[in-house]
């Protein structure tokens, strides 16, 4: 159950939607992230931080 908390469900859209709003990025960003980086949320965190030191 614990390895399920540090994963981001891809099937729950409110989950999605939620790290998006934490992360102040688009729920489609997210997606490509997910697509991308797989759904680990600290591989996702990581993930975001670059996205915004390339803007």
């Amino acid at each position: 159950m614990e390895d399920n908390q540090n994963r981001l469900s891809i099937d729950e859209y409110y989950e999605i939607e939620h790290f998006a709003r934490e992360n102040g990025i688009s729920p489609s960003q997210v997606s490509k992230l997910i697509k991308k980086n797989g759904n680990e949320r600290s591989a996702l965190t990581k993930a975001v931080r670059a996205l915004r030191e390339r803007k």
